[in-house]
């Protein structure tokens, strides 16, 4: 039964309207239901869809990645393997981001903790982060 119209859908799912709208038209949600006045109608399917889009995008899966899953979940009778893969390779993503942030994290510290209190013209932060030639700009 098509029991949501756009608005309700989005405030289902806890998502914007437009970012549905973005989602019909790049492939992840398919077309919805019309009523005869040209209004979008959805059922539980398209809920709960939209609902793992959701959480799939707050893991931090891309879109091509979220639509790869899609598309197992599409065809259920798939191993399951591809899915494992595409959870592997972001967790992978995300454990890099990690070790960049810990990274990250050491050097600000060791900025921060250079600061003796004097004046901008004795300022080892602002010394710290002119050295150009220690940038890992990677």
């Amino acid at each position: 039964m098509y029991k949501y119209s756009i608005g309700d859908l989005a405030r289902a799912a806890a998502t914007k309207v437009q970012t549905i709208r973005y989602y019909e038209e790049t492939g992840l949600m398919p077309e919805p239901m019309r009523t005869a006045g040209n209004q979008r109608r959805y059922d539980e399917t398209a809920l709960n869809r939209l609902s793992f889009i959701r959480h799939s995008r707050q893991l931090g899966f891309s879109l091509d990645s979220i639509k790869a899953l899609l598309h197992l979940t599409d065809n259920p009778d798939q191993s399951c393997q591809q899915a494992n893969q595409i959870a592997v390779e972001q967790l992978v993503e995300v454990e890099s981001r990690i070790a960049r942030l810990n990274d990250l994290r050491k050097e600000l510290v060791r900025i921060s903790q250079s600061c003796k209190g004097g004046t901008m013209a004795d300022c080892k932060v602002i010394e710290t982060l002119s050295e150009h030639s220690l940038c890992d700009c990677s």
